[in-house]
């Protein structure tokens, strides 16, 4: 049965199983307005990233539409976030805890998980941080790049309560190009207290 009639991963997505939970996730989300909508690419390995990030709601509504749909994903959040019951919830969901003060060595541990692995989905909130920032952190582009695996975009749009599955980028050589070519993406969605 499908919770909520969600878009549901296709085959090649790595997937939790069905349980009774991931129901009333749906019915929760469902219950308070809020809706998915698009279709995920079929494909066993990505970085996948979320924008507008505004508001610690993002994370608590990326994370119940991941249980609703049955997503086995894992997702780079602060360290700071990952400290007694909340650490281990955030662990048990897939969190991976970051240093935010240094990038040393986070792309080739990332790097090196995309190798050893046959399915491997990857969340990153590109802006880094919830404030506005004038210039997104490029280590999403870098992991994806050096791993060899394409973008994927989720966006938040707080006005009509939605977070929207976006389309895939494959990226070149050029960084900075493929980066504004994404965010420019980003532009009409408004997140809870700003746009991208």
């Amino acid at each position: 049965m499908n919770p909520g009639h969600l878009p549901l991963p296709p085959p090649a997505v790595p997937q939790s199983p069905q349980t009774p939970f991931r129901r009333f996730i749906a019915w929760l989300l469902a219950r308070f307005g809020w809706r998915l909508v698009g279709e995920f690419p079929n494909i066993p390995k990505v970085v996948f990233i979320a924008a507008p990030h505004s508001s610690w709601w993002d994370g608590v509504l990326g994370l119940m539409f991941k249980v609703a749909v049955g997503l086995d994903a894992s997702f780079m959040a602060k360290r700071e976030l990952f400290w007694g019951p909340l650490g281990w919830l955030l662990r048990r969901l897939g969190g991976i805890p970051i240093e935010r003060s240094t990038s040393h060595g986070v792309v080739e541990q990332m790097v090196e998980r995309f190798q050893t692995r046959e399915r491997l989905w990857l969340g990153i909130a590109p802006e880094g941080t919830r404030q506005s920032v004038r210039k997104w952190k490029s280590g999403f582009w870098h992991i994806a790049h050096d791993a060899g695996v394409p973008v994927w975009t989720i966006y938040f749009h707080y006005p009509e309560k939605t977070v929207g599955l976006g389309p895939v980028f494959e990226l070149t050589d050029d960084a900075a190009a493929d980066i504004a070519r994404i965010r420019e993406f980003y532009r009409p969605w408004q997140g809870k207290h700003r746009g991208a």
